[in-house]
């Protein structure tokens, strides 16, 4: 970051009537995270002095969200909503004594990256006294036009209603992204009044303000997409695309083979080392860390995993919070791995359920076996020794233990401690009855007979 000190101001207070829910607009994820915690995040990359955000009084929970993820965030409460100068005014006891740039954000911009805000406060730093982040949308149609003198520093925002032909033709528009002088904020604020048709303080008044002062005022442009407003649901899907698109890319920029991009969904904080494959329709959760080397075939769903290097995973297998996958492991097809560590070069090929358990290295989990990890009131623990055997179709009934290099006789229900080397066998004895189905097929075949 540049030598000039940062002030964030996050503004938070509108109803968000259009997303049709009882949920904070702001609060409605994408790739697995609120786009007030995307918006938090590209902020706290610029070490604010101070970050704040202004609610409304209909939703504190988004001042409850804010204050569990950013620790010694100011909250203000704008009530009612009378614009975004307004709501800035409120959040002025922030940066009482700061002097630097003031960052102005909004909570449902959540595509806007960290180096965008930087290259916008270092208009400040070069003295501009207000930053205004333009973007060119494919039609800028009710977008306010930024309107530039012959030197290229903005002259005046003009609204849409209000242009010329002429000004209509400017393809450079607001984002309403900006970033201030703190002393000129502080001083000139009140002067934002509220004559137009709405009653309300607009905060891009400061732009008119400045340059009737004799102030430069200053352009950073941004990509369209980066400053996408999300205001419906519709909008909120468009803005989960151009996520995965840009973790898609991301991804394979670093290192990683997407074997069919656009079928691959990521989470905010999804971590892929170098070499790694992902196969079709794959679907990483939140809290997902991969190690290089590692494949992940098709139709595999990961939450909150680890997997270490060399290992493989899938196709059709799902991974729960706390599944650890060690290096050379291999889970296969139809597999369900919840809280329990699979030990190097372990083995857990097909139809298992492996929970609450510990896999020791080298062992072998037959198909169809499952660990039974919950009474109906308490959770309890399997483990599996190192090159252990299990046999298909095998329940291990927790809390148990399998010695290293047992071995558990396939179709066993396993209620005891098995030994290091033993073999265990539960199940019924096999019986031959001579003749039975002979017996049976024959009286039933007269029945019909008769």
């Amino acid at each position: 970051m540049s030598g000039i000190a940062v002030s964030t101001i996050i503004l938070a207070a509108g109803f968000g009537t259009r997303m049709k829910s009882s949920r904070a607009k702001v609060l409605h994820e994408i790739g697995g995270r609120a786009m007030l915690g995307h918006v938090l995040d590209a902020a706290a990359a610029l070490t604010p002095h101070s970050t704040s955000i202004v609610i409304g009084d209909h939703a504190p929970e988004t001042g409850d969200y804010a204050a569990s993820i950013t620790h010694g965030i100011n909250i203000f409460v704008q009530a009612p909503p009378r614009g975004t100068g307004d709501a800035v005014k409120q959040a002025l006891p922030a940066i009482d004594g700061f002097e630097g740039a003031v960052l102005v954000l909004f909570a449902d911009t959540p595509l806007i990256t960290p180096d965008t805000l930087k290259a916008l406060v270092a208009k400040i730093e070069q003295g501009a006294t207000v930053a205004v982040l333009g973007f060119e949308p494919l039609g800028a149609g009710q977008y306010g036009r930024l309107k530039t003198d012959a030197t290229g520093n903005l002259e005046a925002i003009v609204e849409a209603a209000d242009a010329t032909d002429e000004e209509r033709e400017i393809s450079l528009c607001n984002s309403g992204v900006m970033a201030l002088n703190a002393t000129f904020l502080k001083e000139r604020i009140g002067d934002v009044g509220n004559e137009n048709a709405k009653g309300e303080y607009y905060l891009t008044d400061l732009v008119a303000i400045a340059r009737r002062a004799g102030q430069r005022c200053a352009i950073s442009a941004a990509d369209a997409d980066e400053v996408m407003g999300v205001n419906s649901r519709g909008e909120l899907a468009a803005a989960e695309r151009l996520f995965q698109q840009r973790m898609r890319s991301e991804a394979m920029v670093n290192g990683a083979t997407l074997l069919d991009p656009d079928t691959v969904y990521f989470s905010y904080d999804t971590k892929l080392g170098q070499d790694v494959t992902v196969g079709q329709h794959v679907v990483f959760g939140v809290g997902v860390e991969i190690a290089d080397n590692v494949t992940i075939k098709p139709y595999t769903h990961l939450e909150g995993a680890t997997i270490s290097s060399h290992a493989s995973v899938g196709p059709f297998a799902r991974l729960r919070p706390g599944a650890d996958i060690r290096a050379g492991a291999h889970v296969g097809n139809f597999v369900e791995v919840k809280k329990a560590q699979i030990g190097e070069n372990a083995k857990v090929s097909h139809l298992s359920y492996i929970g609450d358990a510990e896999i020791g290295a080298a062992a072998n989990i037959g198909a169809g076996t499952i660990t039974c990890n919950y009474d109906g009131y308490s959770k309890h623990k399997t483990i599996i020794g190192e090159r252990a055997f299990i046999g298909s179709n095998s329940a291990l009934v927790a809390p148990v233990s399998i010695g290293d290099e047992a071995y558990v006789g396939s179709g066993s229900v396993i209620t005891k401690d098995v030994q290091p080397g033993d073999l265990a066998v539960a199940r019924g004895r096999q019986a031959a009855i001579k003749g039975w189905a002979s017996r049976f097929r024959a009286a039933h075949a007269a029945k019909r007979t008769e």
